[in-house]
């Protein structure tokens, strides 16, 4: 049987303070609970205080606000506002892809940004399109000192974050794009697509001046690794490559580069080899 304190914030005063009363006690942050009541099924803990987020009224958690710069998704924003938002469909469709593979409409009704961000799975899938558009988190103490950190130093192992204790997850900042002509998307393998965990899955998001030539990409790779990892030296090599005539060689080379970071295991949803296998198919494919 769940058995703990709740304490529910309205205001990022009241939430403040109560972190920092907090500090000496076992809390959890909830908000969407998609996630934390599994992880307390599974693993019950002793006088755990939740840290209630479903009642702050606080846009800068809750909103979706667009600038010059590029887009700040609120860490409380859920996973259906998400879908409903056609500046992120139509700018960032990696993002949009992702974020309708999760689980089923009722879960994505609940299911926050920041909470897949901060649950910290290799096989997140906001988490994984969010690294190949190399967003950015802000972070938040209980004093309101603010800093900034690239999401993918933000994970620092399975179902670790960067995060301190008095500190948490505000928003996620994307940059704008640079051009219109984009190539994005999010492919992921499973049993049964959203309903299941990704054995492996994909985020890319290239864009292209208007002779197809790569200018910016990101690219990656989702549960064959101890963290989602950004593939750095793919994204070099496919700079200023003409995407739509990729000859044999490159898409190969391509696939190895992004090889070169899976560190898969096995585990009673696929083996290591297979994982691997599909994530070089995945690569190699949607460069075909």
């Amino acid at each position: 049987m769940l058995d703990f304190d709740v304490i529910s914030p309205k205001t990022s005063h009241e939430l403040f303070e109560v972190i920092s009363n907090s500090q000496d006690k076992n809390y959890r942050f909830g908000a969407g609970y998609t996630d934390l009541i599994n992880d307390l099924n599974n693993n019950l803990q002793q006088n755990l205080t939740v840290i209630n987020l479903a009642k702050l009224n606080d846009n800068n958690f809750k909103a979706i606000n667009i600038n010059e710069n590029g887009v700040q998704i609120g860490a409380l924003v859920t996973a259906t506002q998400l879908l409903e938002n056609n500046i992120i469909q139509n700018n960032y469709p990696v993002l949009w892809e992702a974020t309708n593979s999760v689980a089923s409409g009722q879960i994505r009704a609940s299911a926050t940004i920041g909470g897949n961000v901060c649950q910290a799975s290799p096989s997140g899938d906001m988490s994984c399109a969010l690294v190949a558009l190399k967003a950015v988190c802000e972070i938040i103490d209980s004093k309101g000192n603010i800093r900034e950190e690239n999401i993918s130093d933000f994970f620092r192992g399975v179902k670790k974050t960067s995060l301190k204790k008095n500190e948490i997850l505000r928003s996620i900042f994307v940059p704008i794009n640079i051009s219109k002509n984009i190539k994005s998307g999010y492919i992921k393998v499973g049993t049964r697509n959203s309903m299941e965990i990704a054995i492996a899955s994909i985020a890319y998001h290239f864009q292209k001046d208007e002779q197809n030539n790569v200018i910016d990409a990101g690219y990656a790779i989702g549960a064959v690794a101890p963290t989602i990892v950004f593939t750095k030296d793919a994204c070099d090599f496919i700079l200023g490559k003409n995407i739509n005539s990729l000859n044999e060689t490159d898409v190969k080379q391509f696939a190895n580069l992004i090889k070169k970071y899976a560190k898969p295991i096995s585990d009673i949803r696929a083996s290591a080899w297979y994982r691997e296998e599909v994530l070089i198919n995945l690569s190699e494919t949607i460069l075909k």
